[in-house]
């Protein structure tokens, strides 16, 4: 037996973005990986249809070997005895069992993945299952949420900001402290999850700012305002923005100057709540106790004013004097 047949060279794997749904926005590296594929693979749904196959369809060929791999319930009703997460689990091992039998068999094997492949993409799960047995590569794809803010003409986060990332699935209390506790954001996998976003949105402040942008570069794209979208319209592929706040005039909170008074906690900024990170935010100019404002992490363009602990009402009125000139003002205390 010669060392060729006893130690048989095995196929490659490939993650492949492909990006937001635009095929023209396939990057040069996807493409050459599906035409040196042997076998392309792709997730559907039931019915059969596959967005990322619809998106490289003009890539594939007669010579390659398809592999659709079928979603075997896409919501969280199923008989299952393992419930859902059981029979997502039985058919991730499953379908890693096939694309395993094409790459012992020496075959190049491409699973194709909407946007990026490792950015709430099914591929990781073939990934994790085979990439510690055969040789593997990650094509990254734009993403989403990319596309999203480009549809929208409008920068997502700028110099220190911070952007999170959220699923819709989580409990609306918590998307809403997230919301409150951030400066941009992007909320994934809507559809029947809308109503409890638009409510976090809401209850967290930020409904003004808030974009909506359904199947971005895709055929039947929309944009437009959050609070303006109906609910019953929503499908799965859509997000919702809440874009930088510098330059944003949805970020601003309209009417009369105000003063609103927050306690820092006991320590520095991982003893902030939500709702003291979003007022804030929200303030124009800061006024306190020195010790107290060192606490709160430097916003460029506010403005703050420091003061010792021996000049409090002056400090208050001070406060005052700048709300009724129509500045938005924190006064910021400890404890």
């Amino acid at each position: 037996m010669s060392e060729q047949e006893q130690n048989p060279v095995k196929g490659k794997l490939y993650g492949v973005g492909l990006g937001p749904g635009d095929p023209s926005l396939m990057t040069l590296r996807a493409v050459e990986v599906i035409a040196e594929a042997d076998v392309v693979a792709y997730h559907s749904a039931r019915h059969g249809r596959s967005i990322a196959r619809s998106i490289a369809a003009k890539h594939l060929r007669s010579d390659h070997v398809e592999e659709p791999l079928v979603y075997p319930v896409t919501t969280e009703t199923t008989d299952h005895p393992g419930g859902y997460q059981g029979a997502m689990e039985e058919f991730y091992e499953a379908s890693a069992a096939r694309l395993a039998a094409h790459l012992d068999a020496g075959r190049t094997v491409a699973v194709l993945a909407e946007g990026d492949p490792l950015f709430y993409g099914s591929y990781m799960h073939m990934h994790k299952r085979l990439a510690d047995r055969y040789e593997a590569e990650v094509v990254p794809g734009v993403t989403s949420v990319s596309a999203a803010a480009a549809r929208l003409g409008t920068p997502l986060v700028e110099g220190e900001e911070v952007l999170t990332i959220l699923p819709g699935t989580l409990p609306e209390e918590e998307l809403t402290a997230r919301l409150a506790a951030t400066d941009s954001a992007v909320v994934m996998k809507l559809g029947r999850t809308f109503p409890a976003v638009r409510g976090a949105m809401e209850a967290s402040g930020r409904l003004a700012e808030a974009r909506y942008v359904e199947r971005a570069t895709m055929e039947g794209e929309r944009t437009g305002l959050l609070a303006d979208t109906d609910p019953d319209s929503v499908p799965y592929f859509a997000v919702a923005v809440v874009p930088s706040r510098v330059g944003n005039p949805g970020s601003v909170p309209s009417g009369p100057g105000e003063v609103v008074v927050v306690g820092t906690g006991p320590a520095g900024p991982l003893w902030l709540t939500p709702e003291t990170r979003r007022a804030l935010a929200d303030a124009e100019v800061l006024v306190g106790y020195t010790t107290y404002l060192d606490r709160v992490p430097v916003k460029p363009g506010q403005v703050r004013h420091g003061s010792d602990n021996k000049v409090e009402s002056e400090r208050a009125e001070f406060a005052l004097d700048l709300a009724r000139r129509g500045k938005r003002v924190a006064g910021v205390s400890g404890g």
